[in-house]
């Protein structure tokens, strides 16, 4: 897989990586803008066990948001936990991660915490629910692999968290994942109807039509602020499709030179396989 994903080059690649640059990524989200659309920006990079990386990753989300706000572009910023330090510690994680959501406070930006593998997941939703006691513009990441997602949605929702749903991309053992296919989609859809139940707002992050079309039936008799989440260039139709209806879209745009490592996850995610390929034969 990984030979496979560097021999496709970053040419081809770009066709869901925005580029290497802050400015590519600026670029990626004013163009997703003119949809009616708005980005997730996300600075690629994750497991990083120098603090010299992470020093480097809060310059750059610095940049970013001043860059976002500066030039006027309509879009969310999102990190992850290990890119803010938490494999070196969580204290330096906790710092990190509310430096950056006060900022984003002060710009009047919102901040994503992107959720990571399964062993990340307990330090990621407490440190989140701390920032949430004292910021109202941080949301979270919840992956419906996960066996325990149940009992977090509900622990993040208790406390006025903001969730964006999504199937998850790790690989994980049997043993704290639904890793068939079915199992996963239904685990999706009770999470989802628990969100429709008892949380005014969130996002729905997803390319599966079935849950999609789900969320919008929900929606009908809830009425709650739904979002729905996208991965740049996967199914640009389809989250034009629902622009046009009146509906909030999201596009991930991701950035940065670790493209190879998000490409091949993106691969291992149920269906994405197939829906890049397509992507790319669409040119």
């Amino acid at each position: 897989m990984m030979s496979f994903i560097s021999n496709l080059g970053l040419p081809l690649a770009k066709k869901w990586i925005a580029g290497t640059s802050v400015h590519d990524a600026l670029l990626a989200a004013a163009e997703i803008n003119k949809n009616g659309e708005k980005a997730i920006i996300n600075y690629l990079g994750e497991n990083y066990e120098s603090k010299d990386q992470v020093v480097r990753v809060m310059t750059v989300y610095e940049d970013v948001m001043s860059k976002v706000q500066q030039q006027g572009v309509d879009a969310d910023i999102s990190a992850k936990p290990s890119q803010l330090g938490l494999r070196i510690s969580n204290r330096l994680f906790l710092k990190n991660y509310m430096q950056l959501a006060e900022l984003a406070k002060r710009k009047n930006l919102f901040l994503w915490l992107d959720m990571e593998e399964s062993g990340y997941v307990e330090h990621t939703i407490r440190a989140y629910l701390k920032a949430r006691r004292r910021f109202d513009n941080v949301g979270i990441c919840i992956q419906a692999n996960l066996k325990r997602s149940y009992k977090d949605v509900a622990r993040i929702v208790g406390g006025g968290g903001i969730i964006r749903l999504v199937k998850g991309a790790y690989k994980e053992s049997d043993r704290v994942a639904f890793n068939k296919a079915e199992e996963r989609n239904r685990n999706y859809v009770r999470l989802m109807e628990y969100l429709f139940d008892h949380s005014p707002k969130f996002m729905i992050a997803t390319h599966d039509e079935k849950m999609i079309d789900k969320a919008i039936e929900l929606n009908r008799a809830r009425r709650r602020r739904l979002m729905f989440g996208m991965l740049r260039g996967i199914r640009p139709k389809l989250a034009l499709k629902l622009a046009e209806k009146g509906y909030a879209v999201y596009i991930y745009v991701p950035f940065g030179r670790e493209w190879v490592a998000y490409s091949i996850r993106r691969l291992r995610e149920a269906g994405h396989a197939k829906l890049v390929f397509r992507s790319l034969l669409q040119g």
